[in-house]
């Protein structure tokens, strides 16, 4: 049985060690905050005592075909993350997590992804850095992809530990941290509403689209329709902040009731502007940080039908505002969500990146506070104030169908030409307004 050692923490704080699949197993929900589904896990090592680093997750891929160039990507994401903090790894521990489909069993999972195990291996001995161990888990068991010996890692695998009795739950208790649930559970919270309710979110998002593009798209229009997102997306805030308390599980469906098609909309397509999403995401801290988080959520529900990559922006603003306000695990999903919505949205690649790599947000905060503090500020705040008073109840944009040769809102085309984007600079260059 391969032994491993690894501690969670740095040398003056208190160390855990995890010897054997087993452990490492068991650790994992408390790595990455909540329960992986259908998902590859790599978490690098460092130090002869295998300390925790960097760490990424990704979707496991449906098709075998891609499994060989996710494995490169993979892999060198994590390794060359590593190198430009200065600590390249000296191992990495691989998880593929995936419950079994209908006539399945957990066993013919793990032979089902052997091959992407193989791939990963591979393509990390090619940047010399060894896997340690590389495990599947699958319903509740668990196998060692890299222990031969039958006696500690027999063919039908072992069970887990009932949760809350590992090493790992003991000490993670200690120290108060939570497991949050499963990854479904979190993105649930993001994912487009299906519900009855919103079955006219995309008409008001065509409408919106309409009415705002054609203005986006002229300079003193742009600026105006700036100034109408952040001041209306300012009034929601406040709309969530003072609504009467309710229970957990019931929040998200109130915040939903709070917020009409027509706001959403204006709000989620003013939001496709880069310098107006930049100023929003200044809403990161503080008594701000929690109700703009809150309305982030909402948004990104409300991004449905043919506007899914529209969630883009509120999904990277989640992401952004948890990482933030310390919630490393909700930052990971939502960001994970906004690169499936957009996977060349550069703001929401370089945050996943940063948090995925265990940067510190400060850096950045103290970037956008000078943003904040350089903008010209008490004229700046009384024009803002006077729109949000006039913002709070939006003027209803007549819903009209495109006419036949326009450009329709929910495109793709719609989205970059409202960012003033060029087509010649396709791939994000800074000369054509690409979203960074």
């Amino acid at each position: 049985m391969n032994k491993h050692h690894e501690s969670t923490g740095p040398a003056d704080e208190q160390q855990i060690t995890l010897r054997g699949p087993a452990e490492l197993a068991d650790a994992l929900p408390y790595l990455m905050g909540f329960y992986p589904n259908d998902s590859v896990v790599m978490v690098a090592l460092h130090g002869g005592r295998g300390r925790f680093g960097g760490r990424l997750r990704l979707g496991i891929p449906q098709s075998p075909q891609e499994w060989p160039s996710t494995a490169e990507q993979l892999a060198e994401c994590l390794v060359k993350g590593s190198e430009r903090r200065g600590e390249r790894p000296d191992a990495i521990v691989i998880f593929l997590c995936q419950d079994p489909a209908d006539g399945e069993t957990p066993g013919q999972v793990m032979e089902r992804l052997r091959p992407l195990a193989q791939g990963l291996r591979t393509a990390c001995g090619a940047l010399d850095v060894p896997v340690l161990e590389a495990l599947c888990i699958s319903d509740g068991r668990y196998w060692s992809y890299c222990c031969p010996d039958p006696r500690c890692c027999p063919a039908e695998g072992n069970s887990l530990s009932l949760p809350g009795t590992s090493v790992m739950a003991a000490a993670a208790t200690y120290a108060g941290i939570q497991v949050r649930g499963s990854l479904r559970d979190m993105e649930a919270r993001l994912m487009p509403l299906k519900t009855p309710s919103v079955v006219d979110q995309p008409q008001a998002l065509d409408a919106a689209g309409a009415a705002l593009v054609p203005r986006i798209l002229d300079e003193e229009g742009r600026k105006e329709v700036a100034r109408e997102t952040l001041a209306l997306a300012r009034a929601l805030m406040k709309r969530l902040r003072e609504a009467p308390t309710t229970a957990p599980s019931a929040a998200d469906i109130q915040d939903d009731s709070l917020i009409s098609h027509d706001e959403a909309a204006a709000v989620i397509l003013g939001l496709q502007d880069r310098e107006t999403r930049d100023k929003a995401a200044e809403w990161m801290e503080g008594p701000e940080a929690e109700s703009a988080l809150r309305l982030w959520r909402a948004l990104s529900r409300r991004c449905v039908g043919p506007y899914g990559e529209h969630a883009a922006a509120p999904l990277t603003l989640t992401g952004w505002v948890s990482w933030s306000t310390g919630d490393e695990p909700g930052a990971r999903v939502a960001l994970g969500l906004a690169l499936q919505a957009d996977p060349e949205y550069t703001f929401a690649q370089l945050l996943h990146q940063a948090c995925n790599q265990g940067l510190d947000p400060e850096t950045l905060r103290r970037c956008l506070r000078g943003e904040r503090s350089n903008r010209t500020g008490r004229s700046t705040h009384r024009t803002e104030r006077s729109a949000a008073r006039r913002a709070v109840r939006p003027p209803a944009v007549r819903r009209k169908r495109a006419q036949p040769g326009s450009v329709r809102p929910g495109t793709t085309v719609a989205r970059r030409r409202a960012r003033g984007e060029s087509r010649a600079d396709g791939r994000g260059g800074t000369r054509s307004g690409r979203q960074p």
